[in-house]
């Protein structure tokens, strides 16, 4: 199948309050205009370097989402025009997104992410970790950067139970946040493998790559 018509399935399967991210890290500017034509305006990278290089050549109305971890020292990259980073993991990251956002005289939307996994290798906070941080004076003085809600990743498993279970728990997690923030909204999980789940769990927005862009390059190749 083509992009567009992979893209247009999900979409047509997607209930119409779910954001769609097409993860388009290491795919060609030609592929994304597949995408961009069929109407998907919210693209996602994991690399900041390929992210600007992108931004650079392509429709200036696409919505940059930042979904893979973030070297504070690369913020400035991005700092013009990221709509949503998902991945802050320290108030450090956050620091200095906040620091950018003011350089660039804007706010930036930012998610926190949770480790949720089994897997040691996955980045994030836990709950007290979250609930310390948003408690945090510091955080209280970042003025530059909006909170709008979660992300996180499941165990890279066929155990559906396992991943059923990680992302209800996000999902409380995220349920105790809305009380204490009414105003956030985003509950950022599921990807190509599980996001029918994760749906099922409460979330508001996916992340989905190979399932529209098919099996992922090694080198995004940018024409």
């Amino acid at each position: 199948m083509s992009i567009k018509n992979n893209l247009l399935k999900i979409l047509d399967d997607l209930p119409q309050d779910i954001s769609l991210i097409a993860v388009s890290k290491t795919k060609t500017k030609e592929e994304i205009m597949e995408a961009y034509e069929a109407g998907q305006r919210i693209f996602g990278e994991n690399k900041i370097q390929e992210m600007v290089l992108k931004w650079s050549e392509l429709p200036k109305d696409i919505e940059w989402h930042m979904v893979g971890h973030v070297q504070r020292n690369k913020v400035k990259y991005i700092g013009e025009f990221v709509s949503l980073i998902h991945s802050v993991d320290s108030l450090k990251l956050l620091k200095e997104i906040n620091k950018q956002a003011i350089k660039n005289n804007r706010r930036i939307n930012c998610l926190l992410q949770m480790h949720i996994a089994q897997e040691q290798t996955k980045f994030g906070l836990n709950e007290a970790e979250l609930f310390h941080l948003l408690d945090s004076e510091e955080f209280g003085n970042l003025k530059n950067v909006t909170i709008q809600g979660l992300m996180g990743m499941a165990t890279f498993t066929d155990d559906e139970e396992q991943i059923r279970k990680e992302f209800a728990y996000l999902n409380s997690i995220y349920l105790k946040l809305k009380n204490k923030m009414p105003e956030i909204n985003v509950l950022s999980m599921g990807m190509s493998g599980d996001y029918k789940i994760a749906i099922e769990e409460g979330s508001t927005m996916v992340r989905i790559g190979s399932s529209i862009f098919g099996v992922r390059n090694n080198q995004a190749k940018i024409k």
